[in-house]
């Protein structure tokens, strides 16, 4: 125990000399090496052993990302710059407790929930996703959004706070498509899968 928390002051004084790096290769909890998902070096990932996540990833620089109650990302998604992604919520229980909340266990107002980011969906910088939160596949979640728990749709755009659903990215995609019309096979193989 005290190892560890030596270990983590010194990874975090460290952190200040290393600068921000896209890591190529990850390596899931199963033992599956992810060739192309690319993690920063200076994203927090914790319970790493909760986290189911797809190949092709993409995820910036200075995120935390939470897998203690359980997290997917799926396929293709990109997870830009200062993002939280969270599976847990203890801020009712540390207002209920006060200052003996360290002196008790099962809290009540504690809160753990997974969370969904479906495949080939994109998460603006800034944002923020609460425990439970499931997007479908497609997603778009604007900057500087609040998205609150609840199950949102495929090709789904969010933005706000809190986050609400103001279009849909097959729109946007409809555009692209039709100025390049050999991509809609690539286009409708991940969308069927």
């Amino acid at each position: 125990m005290i190892f560890t928390k030596l270990l983590n002051r010194l990874r975090f004084r460290l952190s200040a000399w290393i600068q921000p790096r896209m890591v190529y290769g990850f390596r899931r909890y199963d033992g599956v090496y992810l060739r192309r998902t690319r993690l920063s070096n200076l994203t927090r990932v914790e319970h790493a052993h909760r986290l189911d996540i797809g190949d092709n990833v993409y995820i910036g620089h200075f995120n935390f990302v939470d897998a203690s109650g359980g997290l997917t990302i799926g396929e293709g998604c990109q997870i830009t710059n200062y993002v939280s992604i969270l599976t847990h919520s203890s801020h009712i229980a540390i207002r209920l407790y006060g200052r003996h909340y360290l002196d008790h266990r099962n809290h009540a107002g504690y809160l753990r929930k997974s969370s969904v980011i479906g495949r080939y969906s994109f998460i603006g910088p800034h944002s923020v996703l609460m425990p439970g939160t499931r997007l479908g596949k497609g997603s778009l979640v604007s900057a500087y959004s609040f998205v609150a728990a609840g199950d949102y749709p495929d090709y789904a755009v969010l933005a706000g706070n809190p986050a609400q659903v103001v279009g849909d990215t097959r729109t946007m995609d409809q555009e692209w498509l039709s100025a390049h019309p050999e991509l809609m096979a690539l286009y409708e193989e991940w969308d069927r899968d």
